[in-house]
């Protein structure tokens, strides 16, 4: 691996960062990736299930209120620090992220595209009115007193759980018009408002180098990121464990975990010229 870094410190040095993160940049934080080995079996609700039924958002709010209040008490690892330490270097444009934990935004990191969005806020597709996760999570206590957090289940990486049972509870509406509620998350089936995409373009438009960590490179948003760089000539540098595909483009692929490659590499990289 000494080697591997080695080589990515030659590539990387001297040029702007954009970097694309995945799951596996949040694992050292408690949260469990998506593809590596070992990760939990996931049937993740697509947007058609949610929208069209409403025992799957039943299932949906009592398993993903569960998982939240252990999902949502993790805290960065050396990886997020180091990343928010390229940024702060000016050696990274920024963060473009398919993590929905904030944990980037938590380490200091100051420009993160969200590509997926984001569990701390959820919106009333009616109306548009958003809402603290927090404050959604208490009415959600008080409308159903009976729900436990079982600390023993398996959090799952979307940072929800399967609960034993859904019977009886109440699924929550917007309190300002009644519509139905949604997070502010991507599901399955659903497109990344263009907006969004554009801002992670520009990040990496500024850029002179790709930096991936964390992520299989299975869902298209990271490719179509990793296609941009290629027709521009960037040299992209892959840090993950296990294959992705686009490893056999990459300049470099350091196949282990993020957090101390990460910080290895900020701790190496010089200040780009200029």
């Amino acid at each position: 691996m000494t080697d591997a870094i080695d080589q990515a410190v030659t590539v990387l040095s001297g040029r702007r960062l954009a970097v694309l993160t995945g799951a596996g940049v949040s694992t050292d934080s408690g949260i469990p990736d998506y593809r590596g080995e070992g990760a939990p079996v996931r049937t993740p609700m697509t947007v058609q299930q949610f929208l069209g039924s409403e025992q799957a958002r039943r299932r949906y709010w009592v398993g993903s209120h569960l998982g939240w209040k252990r999902f949502s008490a993790a805290h960065p690892n050396p990886g997020h620090a180091a990343l928010a330490r390229l940024e702060h270097l000016g050696t990274a444009t920024g963060v473009i992220t398919q993590n929905v934990d904030g944990l980037h935004l938590q380490a200091g990191s100051g420009r993160v595209v969200e590509l997926h969005g984001t569990m701390r806020r959820v919106a009333c597709l009616r109306c548009g009115q958003v809402f603290d996760r927090r404050d959604l999570a208490a009415r959600i206590e008080a409308d159903n007193p009976w729900l436990v957090t079982d600390e023993q289940a398996v959090l799952l990486p979307d940072g929800d759980v399967n609960p034993d049972s859904v019977d009886g509870f109440r699924i929550p509406v917007c309190s300002v018009c009644g519509g139905m509620l949604k997070p502010e998350v991507v599901f399955f089936g659903e497109t990344i408002p263009p907006a969004r995409f554009a801002g992670a373009a520009q990040l990496l438009a500024a850029a002179q180098a790709l930096l991936v960590a964390g992520s299989s490179l299975a869902v298209n948003s990271g490719m179509r990121l990793i296609q941009r760089a290629h027709r521009r000539a960037l040299p992209v540098v892959i840090v993950n464990r296990g294959a992705t595909r686009a490893d056999a483009s990459a300049a470099v692929k350091i196949d282990a975990g993020t957090s101390d490659v990460l910080g290895s590499l900020a701790a190496r990289l010089p200040r780009p010229a200029g």
